[in-house]
Order: C-alpha cells, then sequence, then structure tokens
C-alpha cells in the first residue's frame, strides 16, 4: 500500500488523484492520506506574514518522514527551494497549463478593465506584474480555495481576480469571463502548473513504483526553474518569477524580478541544454543578479553548486 499524503483541499485532492490513479494503473494499490496544514488552519492570514507557502508543505514532509505517508503530491510553485534532508522530489509528471488567468464579471483581459478596478490576489508577484502593467489598478489581498475567491468576485467587491490555468483546468471550471496571460509578459510562478511529488529519498520500493510517472521535459524545466529560485535566494513571497519551456532538446527560460509596487522590473531571459537545465537557471538568476536584483527585492543570494 502507498499512502499518499495532500492537503485536504479540493484542488490538493485533485492532483493526489491523479498521482494515486497514475499508480493504480501500473498495479500498486493506493491510499490518499487527507491532511489540514497550519497554512489551511491559518486561511485569513498574509502568507508573508505568517511565514509563506511553506506553511501549506511543512506538517507533510514531517508526516513522510515520520513513516506516517509514503508520497507526498504538492503543487511545486508552494515548494521552497531547499527540501528537508531525506526528502527528495522524486518525479515531475506532464506539466500543465502554467499560465496565470485573468477571471473578470463582464469584461474580457486586463486591458478591458477600467481605471481603478479593483483585482484580488494573495501572490506578490501577481500583483507587482499587474502595477508594472496597469498601475492605475487597485490590487487588494483575497484568500481562500478556488471555489471560494470566484464566489468573491460575485459579491463585487472585486472586479476581477487572477488565478492559475492549471487549478482552474484541475477543478473542472470554466468561469466565462477567462483570459489567460501571455506567459512571456505575466511570468508565471517557479513550478506553476507542475506537481511536486515528493517522497523519502532512500525508499527504494516506492521511488520505482513512482518512476514511471516522470515527463522529461517537464523535470527540465522544473529543474531549471528551482534551480533560479534557488540561486536567487527568493522565496515563494518575493516578487519573481521564472518559466522554462522545453523545446528541441533545450530549456528556454523568461524571469523577472520586480519592486512590491511594480514600478521597477528587471527582465531576463536565458536558454541551454535541457541536460544542463539547472544551470541555465543559475545562469539567468546570477544575470538579474549582476544587473541589481538585490537592490529591487530583499534576496538572500546563495551559491549553488553542481549540475542537474
Amino acid at each position: 500500500m502507498i499512502r499518499v499524503a495532500t492537503r485536504a483541499s479540493a484542488l490538493a485532492l485533485a492532483q493526489a488523484r491523479t498521482v494515486a490513479e497514475r499508480l493504480e494503473s501500473g498495479g500498486a494499490r493506493v491510499q490518499i492520506v487527507p491532511m489540514r496544514t497550519e497554512g489551511d488552519r491559518r486561511a485569513e492570514a498574509r502568507l508573508a506574514a505568517v511565514g509563506g507557502k511553506g506553511l501549506f508543505v511543512r506538517e507533510i514532509e514531517e508526516a513522510l518522514l515520520r513513516g506516517d505517508a509514503d508520497v507526498a503530491v504538492h503543487s511545486l510553485k508552494d515548494l521552497p527551494a531547499d527540501l528537508p534532508p531525506g526528502l527528495t522530489l522524486a518525479v515531475f509528471p506532464e506539466r500543465d497549463d502554467a499560465r496565470d488567468v485573468l477571471v473578470t464579471r463582464d469584461t474580457a483581459g486586463l486591458d478591458a478593465l477600467p481605471r481603478g478596478a479593483v483585482i484580488g490576489t494573495s501572490s506578490p508577484r501577481r500583483r507587482a506584474i499587474v502595477l508594472s502593467l496597469r498601475p492605475d489598478l487597485v490590487v487588494t489581498p483575497i484568500r481562500g480555495n478556488v471555489d471560494t475567491r470566484l464566489a468573491k468576485l460575485a459579491t463585487r467587491e472585486w472586479d476581477a481576480v487572477l488565478l492559475a490555468a492549471a487549478g482552474l483546468r484541475r477543478l473542472g471550471l470554466a468561469p466565462h469571463h477567462a483570459t489567460p496571460l501571455a506567459p512571456d509578459v505575466f511570468v508565471p510562478a517557479v513550478g506553476q502548473g507542475v506537481l511536486g511529488v515528493e517522497a523519502r529519498a532512500d525508499d527504494t520500493a516506492t521511488l520505482a513504483a513512482l518512476r514511471p510517472l516522470d515527463h522529461e521535459p517537464t523535470r527540465a524545466c522544473a529543474l531549471a526553474e528551482r534551480a533560479f529560485l534557488a540561486r536567487l535566494g527568493a522565496s515563494c513571497v518575493t516578487p519573481m518569477a521564472a518559466h522554462a519551456r522545453h523545446a528541441e532538446g533545450r530549456v528556454v527560460m523568461d524571469a523577472l524580478v520586480l519592486s512590491e509596487d511594480g514600478r521597477e522590473v528587471l527582465r531576463e531571459h536565458g536558454d541551454g541544454p535541457a541536460a544542463d537545465a539547472a544551470a541555465v537557471g543559475r545562469r539567468v538568476a546570477e544575470a538579474l543578479l549582476a544587473r541589481g536584483a538585490a537592490s529591487v527585492v530583499a534576496l538572500r543570494p546563495v551559491e549553488v553548486s553542481g549540475g542537474r
């Protein structure tokens, strides 16, 4: 029996089921273990104030390390750059749509919103990008799961909300006024659209069962983006972004760092062999650091050695 730990939200459970179904198709018996994390218990708090998205994964990782679960399924964008000793990101299933989506009540697209329109998002990255493109808009925090955020949009307190395309698709939701945002301009979060499937590094049986789920192009892009995150010294509450795509054996990356108010924006682009994906991410981060990224946002740059 392979026990798959996950948050208990509708989206997290849907993600865990996709992994469980793949494991079952390979002949494994699977049990999904829903968990309520500190991030769920403090749902109304601002993430930046209470410790960031790591609050959504810490207790699940502790369950893995204790042996109370064998696999954890996360949204990769929720995982900090450094994993606890003894754990590994075992596989990366094929990436879903990485784009952000603007959902509005009655208009289509960011450009169509009137001056002073209110957009809801809990993401510093999304807030800063919106303000860099439309400084006339008002961006306010909004928490809760996807269904809750869509319901809040109907209250007319917000004119639009920003969500991940992957989350909408995994929940089977298709809001009427939903506009995907170009990923080379509205650069997605590191790991957005990717599932991070975590296991104990010494659990050879579970790692073997998971291996068929790995998608090599997604792995290359995920490694590039996470190497960028680690080298930049950023966290999930830093206004920054990096999105890699796989093309003909190469990894191509767009990245940016922004001030919280969106007034300062540094963009960078890089590419290289997919076999050396992590080095691509590090080079892009180093280019941004050389251009003064640490003066735009608070960073803790760390040298990262090694290849993939």
